[in-house]
């Protein structure tokens, strides 16, 4: 009997309207990011200021919104005062997060110029680990004053009139791990981050802020850490942060996918505790997610770790560089579907990262870039994922993994766009053997038709894509029947699709 599964959705039941700083990604100082990845003079694709036009057109094509920088672990020993300004009085530094040679030839002065001509904006993070609420301030200063003050006045000398106006914030990253330079208790980063934001807020009244959440929910103090911290933060922030990565080490490809479902349980909790101390300090504000790190890594794990060892201190080396099988981008695609599903409070999600580490952009050193599997299901969401997530009423099949039960056979969510008139689509079969007749009710949605119909499909989990060719992209399909409001295709085994309606 063939497996089946039943979306219902209606225009009245929503979840809420789609940020759309869910898609943006995330640039850090760590191998090939910067250099030589959007950076690279000389390259015959690199304009007058250095920057690869080549990896420009692909992050407009993806759709990136905005870009978090400089890091990351990197940010957490970083002086951003020796990154700015003319180059030959920059000061290199030994990066102690990843152990290589940073020039700092790039800064915020060349990243804010990169990112209006990538059409993205900055979420800026500012180094809590071995510095504090001074430098914090001046960096704020440095980059959205428009006064006669002595950080704003050394940004005009070096060459910006213009404020940059960044309005996001990131207070640190990861402050709960122990590999993070100037790692903190929660208490004391909590305090730490309150007084840092409550001054940058005084400063510039525009900005928000996103505290540190746990570094994963796999730390000893999740949980614990989200809600000591916001005891102290809470007044004076704007989003608590989470951090997850997947992996398939055991080659467990169901299990892999069922990954989702431990998602689902993550943002439930962090929301939980997020009101929980609003609940406690009868306040009015709502603290919303910043998902600003996400993606699936594993593959170049212990190659790295062997690399930093035995050979520290390299410029840009090869560093994160996962080459990404079609079944990842099958996990990305269900992380996506799982944002939108929860589009009222997760606010930002940062693919981890955009050029090179652990991206969906890679870039041969005196060649071409080109995109990974894991650029298609970011593509598609980012293009027709605009407007308002409407609450996806699933009734199917299900099956067991080998440490989940009753994993939904598939996961969708449907995305109203009003002003467009178009209905979208986005589903994910998680079974990895069976296809499944899907159907969509949609009879609120009266004179609707199949617009277009896209989908990731392969009979090769592992497939990549390379410099040599794009073997897995999204395929046309036509075969989506609608008839009297209900919708009816097959989704193929591990496959992602994206079905657009309208007038």
């Amino acid at each position: 009997m063939a497996r089946k599964t039943k979306l219902i959705v209606d225009r009245d039941f929503q979840i809420g309207e789609i940020d759309k700083r869910v898609y943006s990604s995330f640039i850090e100082h760590l191998g090939r990011a910067v250099y030589n990845g959007i950076y690279q003079p000389g390259h015959p694709s690199a304009d007058e200021q250095g920057f690869r036009r080549d990896v420009i057109d692909l992050v407009k094509d993806l759709g990136v919104t905005q870009v978090r920088y400089p890091g990351g672990n990197f940010v957490s020993n970083f002086r951003w005062e020796d990154s700015v300004g003319p180059k030959e009085n920059r000061k290199p530094m030994l990066d102690l997060a990843w152990r290589t040679y940073e020039p700092n030839t790039f800064g915020i002065n060349e990243f804010s110029k990169w990112s209006a001509k990538a059409g993205t904006d900055i979420m800026m993070a500012v180094n809590l680990g071995t510095r504090g609420t001074e430098e914090a301030l001046a960096l704020l200063e440095y980059c959205n004053m428009d006064t006669e003050s002595y950080w704003a006045d050394l940004r005009r000398r070096h060459g910006d009139e213009k404020p940059y106006g960044i309005k996001l914030w990131c207070l640190g990253n990861e402050m709960d791990g122990p590999w993070q330079m100037g790692h903190k208790e929660a208490k004391e980063y909590g305090r730490l981050a309150a007084e840092t934001a409550k001054a940058m807020k005084t400063m510039d009244h525009s900005i928000q802020t996103v505290v540190c959440g746990s570094a994963s929910r796999t730390m000893p103090t999740f949980g614990k850490w989200e809600y000591q911290v916001l005891n102290e933060a809470y007044d004076y922030v704007d989003y608590v942060s989470l951090h997850q990565y997947w992996s398939n080490r055991a080659g467990d490809t169901e299990d892999f996918f069922a990954g989702s479902d431990d998602l689902d349980d993550f943002l439930h909790s962090v929301i939980s505790i997020c009101d929980a101390v609003k609940a406690e300090k009868n306040s009015k504000k709502t603290v919303n997610l910043s998902f600003d790190e996400w993606n699936v890594w594993y593959h170049s794990n212990a190659a790295d770790d062997k690399a930093m060892e035995e050979q520290p201190w390299r410029r840009h080396p090869h560093l994160l560089e996962d080459i990404y099988t079609f079944e990842d981008a099958i996990m990305d695609g269900l992380a996506l579907i799982k944002f939108l599903q929860h589009a009222d409070r997760v606010k930002i999600a940062c693919l981890a990262q955009l050029v090179n580490v652990i991206a969906p952009i890679m870039t041969e050193d005196d060649g071409k870039a080109w995109r990974q599997t894991i650029f298609w299901p970011f593509w598609l969401v980012s293009h027709y994922g605009r407007g308002t997530a409407l609450v996806p009423v699933l009734k199917g099949d299900d099956h067991p993994t080998s440490r989940h039960d009753h994993v939904s056979d598939v996961e969708a969510v449907a995305v109203m766009n009003e002003e467009e008139d178009r209905l979208v689509i986005f589903a994910a079969n998680r079974c990895v053997q069976d296809p499944v007749e899907f159907t969509a009710d949609i009879r609120g949605f009266e004179g609707y038709r199949v617009l277009d119909f896209e989908a990731l499909e392969s009979d090769d989990l592992k497939a990549v894509n390379s410099e040599a060719g794009e073997v897995v992209k999204p395929m046309k399909r036509s075969d989506a029947v609608l008839d009297a409001g209900v919708l009816t295709t097959m989704l193929r085994p591990a496959s992602f699709v994206t079905i657009v309606l309208g007038k």
